[in-house]
């Protein structure tokens, strides 16, 4: 998975007006977790741009006084009014640690179902992913080649290379649904075939 870098500083003062004066001074606070001990720590807004404002999952290197740590955002909250960023927490990866992330779901391949018509809905956005930290992908790839008109591609169809997928068996990735235009052209070819042939003797 790739990783972006957050240059922050670490805080010695937590308390709520230096948390005010922080975000006066166009900075985030956040916390990072998962070590020996929580580290408060404050970075510039705009560098969670390319982390929150996408529909794309990184990991974080946060470099925090020459030392880095690998992370990744584990809790966001936003300002109910500007959507400003109000705080960040994070989570310490551990090489050997086991972790579940949502990653995106990418499409591939081409369906006959779309092809002759149909429309392809895309229900899950996103999927559970629990793997060492080495293994996260950037995106669970669903496979649409064997789709056919009206057909679903559950999560247990999808490949899965040293990750697990934590969403039910159940759980329906894509499908390709009749488009109306389809549905009543074969509305009207039963209708044809019910109807009997014209100038035909009895």
């Amino acid at each position: 998975m790739k990783s972006i870098t957050i240059k922050g500083s670490e805080r010695e003062s937590v308390g709520k007006a230096a948390t005010r004066a922080v975000r006066n001074a166009g900075m985030v606070p956040c916390v990072l977790y998962g070590g020996d001990q929580p580290v408060h720590f404050t970075a510039e807004e705009i560098a969670f741009k390319n982390l929150v404002y996408t529909p794309n999952v990184h990991t974080v290197v946060i470099e925090l006084g020459g030392k880095t740590s690998n992370a990744i955002l584990q809790d966001i909250q936003f300002h109910p009014v500007s959507d400003r960023i109000l705080h960040i927490d994070f989570y310490q990866l551990h090489d050997d640690k086991e972790i579940t992330m949502d990653v995106p779901v990418k499409i591939t391949g081409t369906s006959p179902g779309v092809l002759g018509g149909g429309v392809l809905r895309l229900n899950q956005r996103k999927l559970k992913v629990r793997a060492l930290p080495a293994n996260l992908p950037d995106f669970v790839e669903a496979n649409i080649s064997e789709l056919e008109m009206g057909n679903k591609l559950y999560v247990t169809k999808l490949e899965t290379n040293n990750f697990k997928l934590l969403n039910p068996e159940n759980t329906v990735v894509a499908q390709v649904r009749i488009s109306r235009a389809a549905m009543k052209a074969a509305q009207e070819a039963a209708k044809a075939a019910k109807a009997p042939a014209k100038g035909k003797k009895k």
